[in-house]
């Protein structure tokens, strides 16, 4: 046990920045040992900035912020995105650069280059604002069988900033996890907890749900889909007396026929949608859980600042 005493432990903002699905917010859940940020294989699935703390006794405290994927896009949503990344980048005492290495792999094998995509070179222009220590942060790396490919990677990411540190793994399957808390723990200031210890993150029971339900939208729907849906939970009530939280959600969309798609023949996507967002919301809550799903048009929603406001966006 730690001799160490609270005032004595290393605690401080952490952001988690990078690329659109490069595993932010399956990093994030993975240290936390709970999902608190949706996570699928859909680019931009995460939209708002989302805290996550993890306090580690008698070693300190984590505080991630995990954020949008740093990306190029026409709608004022991508904008909006894009900014509330950029901003964490201010707002934190370390910074980590997450990259999908097996994408990277891949992408290098394709073109024969050991260079960036431009893409990637693009973050690390934004990341350049940053004042405080980097770490790289190579994800994915369950997916890459020779190891060596990961050396020409980290050359090509070190030769256009200086990382305080450079920490492989996998966030899916756990390798190199705890080497990674480490390395952060290890760049944080001796300022004692920020927050209190069982505290998992600063999000809303609405927002949460809501996101929850926007995540089965993404998974259970084509490419074009996702991208135009913005959730709404406008009924959110605690029956105690049934141990029961019901739930009304609104799932908006910007055309009729994405309304359609969302709703599916006879009605079985929205069905499955629900359900399968039902037991997300009871496995997070802990407690049963009743939930209404509508679907409504709301056209251009994604560049209007009168809706981006309203559904938590900017």
């Amino acid at each position: 046990m730690s001799d160490s005493t609270p005032l004595e432990l290393p605690a401080g903002f952490v952001a988690l920045v990078g690329q659109p699905n490069v595993g932010k917010s399956t990093l994030m859940n993975a240290v936390l040992g709970v999902k608190v940020a949706i996570a699928t294989s859909k680019p931009q699935t995460t939209r708002n900035r989302i805290l996550g703390v993890q306090t580690l006794s008698g070693k300190g405290q984590l505080c991630f912020v995990d954020t949008p994927g740093i990306h190029q896009g026409p709608k004022r949503l991508n904008r909006v995105m894009n900014e509330v990344a950029l901003q964490s980048l201010r707002e934190v005492d370390v910074v980590c650069h997450m990259v999908d290495a097996a994408a990277l792999a891949g992408w290098q094998r394709r073109t024969g280059q050991q260079g960036l995509p431009p893409e990637e070179r693009y973050v690390i222009e934004r990341l350049s604002q940053a004042e405080v220590p980097a770490l790289l942060v190579l994800n994915k790396i369950d997916q890459i069988k020779d190891k060596n490919l990961l050396l020409p990677m980290i050359d090509a990411l070190t030769e256009r900033t200086d990382y305080a540190a450079v920490v492989p793994l996998s966030a899916l399957t756990g390798e190199q996890l705890d080497a990674f808390v480490e390395t952060v723990l290890a760049q944080l200031p001796h300022q004692g907890l920020l927050f209190p210890e069982d505290m998992l993150t600063d999000q809303a029971e609405r927002f949460l749900a809501a996101e929850f339900v926007r995540e089965q939208v993404m998974l259970q729907t084509r490419k074009e889909i996702p991208y135009s849906v913005a959730v709404e939970v406008e009924h959110f009530n605690e029956d105690e007396a049934r141990d029961l939280l019901e739930i009304s959600a609104v799932i908006h969309v910007e055309r009729d026929s994405q309304k359609g798609i969302i709703i599916g023949q006879g009605g079985q996507r929205i069905k499955a949608i629900g359900q399968a967002a039902r037991a997300e919301l009871e496995r997070f809550f802990g407690r049963q859980v009743f939930l209404e799903t509508f679907v409504r048009v709301e056209p251009q929603w994604s560049e209007k600042s009168r809706h981006l406001h309203r559904f938590g966006y900017e």
